[in-house]
C-alpha cells in the first residue's frame, strides 16, 4: 500500500502532509480542522485538550485519555487496559494510532460499546485464543463501514455482491438513500493514499420504526448480534457512487479480481459422477 511520505516523525524533520478529501473523512472534517492534521501529526496533548474539551468517557465512567505505550500489548491486554483505565495507548507518530484516536473523538460512545464488547467476550473465553466474536468485532474496529438505507431493498443488493445492479442501475437510488460511514480506522489510513481494491466490512443498520435515525446508537445496538467476522459484509468502498471519480463508468465494476461475485458463483461445478460402465484411475464400481 502507498502511504503518504513521513508518516512517521523524527526529530528535524518535516511535518508529514496528508491528504483527507476523501469522502471516507466527510465524517471526520471538523476534528481535522481542528487538530489540523493535514499538516502534522497532534501530540498527545492536542488529542487529549479535544477528549476534555468534550468530557468523553469509555464504558467504566473514566475519561478518556490518549497515552504513549510502555511496550508493545497483546490484543488482549490493550482492550483490558482501556477498559480498566480509560486510557488508550497511542503512538502519537503514525497515523494508523492517531487516526484510532480520530475515530474515538469523533463516535466516541460507539467506541467505548466495542472496547466493552471486547471485555466482555474475553470474560466468557477459556483460553488466550480470540474467539469469533472477538475477531468480528476486532475486523469493525479495523476495516468497519456503517451502511444506512432509507430503501432496505437495496441491502439484499449488496449482501449478494449484485455491484451492477446496486451500484449502476440503482446507482442515483443509492445516491439519495444510502449512507456509508467509515469507522474503521485501518481503512481509513487506507484512504489517504486510495486503491482500486481497498476493501471495508459493513455493518448494516436498519432504520429505527419510531425514531429518527442515528446511525452510532444503531451501530451500538447491533454490536449485540455480532458472533463472527462472516457478517460484516465485504464492500470494495471505492466503488461507492462519487469515492472514485472513475466509477462513474459502468466498466469500473466489471474488474471481477475487485468487484467478487458470491462465493457459490466462483466454485467450480462439480464434476459429473462416474457413469456405471466408466473406469477412471483408482475407480472401479463394486
Amino acid at each position: 500500500m502507498r502511504v503518504p511520505s513521513r508518516t512517521r516523525t523524527t526529530s528535524g524533520s518535516a511535518p508529514p502532509v496528508a491528504d483527507f478529501s476523501h469522502p471516507a473523512f466527510a465524517p471526520y472534517r471538523a476534528l481535522i480542522a481542528d487538530l489540523d492534521l493535514s499538516h502534522a501529526l497532534p501530540g498527545l496533548d492536542r488529542l487529549n485538550a479535544v477528549a476534555t474539551s468534550q468530557q468523553l468517557t469509555q464504558a467504566q465512567g473514566h475519561p478518556l485519555r490518549f497515552v504513549a505505550p510502555s511496550g508493545r500489548l497483546a490484543a488482549r491486554d490493550y482492550e483490558n487496559h482501556i477498559l480498566a483505565t480509560g486510557e488508550i495507548p497511542t503512538r502519537h507518530d503514525t497515523w494508523h494510532d492517531v487516526l484510532n484516536a480520530l475515530v474515538w473523538l469523533r463516535f466516541p460512545r460507539f467506541k467505548a460499546a466495542l472496547n466493552a464488547a471486547h471485555g466482555t467476550a474475553m470474560s466468557h473465553e477459556t483460553d488466550s485464543l480470540r474467539g469469533r466474536r472477538r475477531d468480528a468485532l476486532t475486523v469493525l474496529d479495523e476495516s468497519g463501514v456503517w451502511v444506512t438505507s432509507d430503501e432496505p431493498a437495496l441491502f439484499p443488493l449488496l449482501a449478494n455482491h449484485d455491484w451492477t445492479t446496486l451500484f449502476v442501475a440503482q446507482r442515483h437510488t443509492v445516491i439519495r438513500a444510502m449512507r456509508f460511514v467509515v469507522v474503521g480506522h485501518a481503512l481509513l489510513e487506507k484512504a489517504l493514499a486510495p486503491y482500486p481494491a481497498i476493501t471495508g466490512k459493513c455493518l448494516l443498520l436498519e432504520a429505527h420504526p419510531t425514531r429518527a435515525r442515528d446511525a452510532e446508537t444503531d451501530a451500538i445496538a447491533a454490536l449485540a448480534t455480532l458472533a463472527s467476522p462472516r457478517q460484516l459484509l465485504p464492500l470494495p468502498v471505492q466503488g461507492i457512487p462519487g469515492w472514485d471519480a472513475a466509477n462513474a463508468s459502468a466498466v469500473y465494476y466489471a474488474n471481477t479480481a475487485i468487484f467478487r461475485p458470491p462465493a457459490e458463483l466462483r466454485r467450480p461445478p462439480p464434476s459429473a459422477a462416474p457413469s456405471p460402465g466408466h473406469q477412471t484411475d483408482g475407480y472401479r464400481p463394486t
